[in-house]
């Protein structure tokens, strides 16, 4: 699905695991005038199991986006406390247009990707753990921002390894989904999500 926000375009794949009809991930983002938010949960297991978890989480964030990453985040662990649920990993970004930062939090194997607009990578890299209801650090870190960058992110079921210097070098968000999803063969080893998101300035 290709989404063309005001200063952010976005687009999204995602696929289960082979053999469920559920996919374990959940994801959400928004934009508002001040900024850009996603988020990408992932339930520990797979299939509709593993949906709950990450939707009760995605769910909180869709009530709570406005609130400082730190925020959210113990809020989506809170939801978890005392439920029959295996948790979640999660992946947040936050974009903010007035003073042209970034922002991320990852919790588990979420991976974020920036691509700035020269072209170099720079991978970030997660804190192991999950999101259960007990209590657990939160790191957020927050960059500079150039008009152009690429955000790329995305669950367990991407080998990053995998992933070319041809994917990272496409021109628009469509054009990298369609490169990813002709090989989406390739990753079907669990469930899939990738979320490609370039900000326009």
């Amino acid at each position: 699905m290709i989404e063309k926000q005001a200063r952010m375009e976005v687009a999204t794949f995602q696929k289960p695991k082979k053999g469920n009809y559920h996919s374990g991930d959940s994801y959400f983002y928004i934009e508002t005038e001040r900024g850009f938010i996603c988020a990408l949960a992932d339930g520990l297991g797979s299939g509709e199991v593993a949906k709950e978890s990450a939707d009760v989480v995605i769910e909180v964030i869709k009530h709570h986006y406005n609130e400082p990453l730190e925020s959210i985040v113990y809020k989506a662990n809170q939801a978890l406390f005392g439920q029959e649920l295996r948790g979640c990993v999660l992946g947040l970004l936050y974009v903010d247009y007035e003073n042209e930062t970034f922002s991320y939090t990852l919790m588990g194997n979420i991976s974020v990707i920036m691509v700035d607009p020269r072209g170099k990578k720079q991978r970030n890299i997660p804190v192991p753990g999950y999101l259960s209801g007990i209590k657990t650090n939160v790191t957020v870190h927050t960059k500079s921002l150039e008009p152009g960058a690429l955000f790329f992110m995305f669950s367990d079921g991407v080998k990053e390894r995998q992933l070319t210097k041809e994917f990272y070098n496409q021109n628009t968000m469509d054009l990298t989904v369609e490169w990813f999803t002709m090989r989406q063969d390739e990753y079907m080893d669990d469930d899939t999500t990738l979320i490609a998101m370039k900000y326009k300035g």
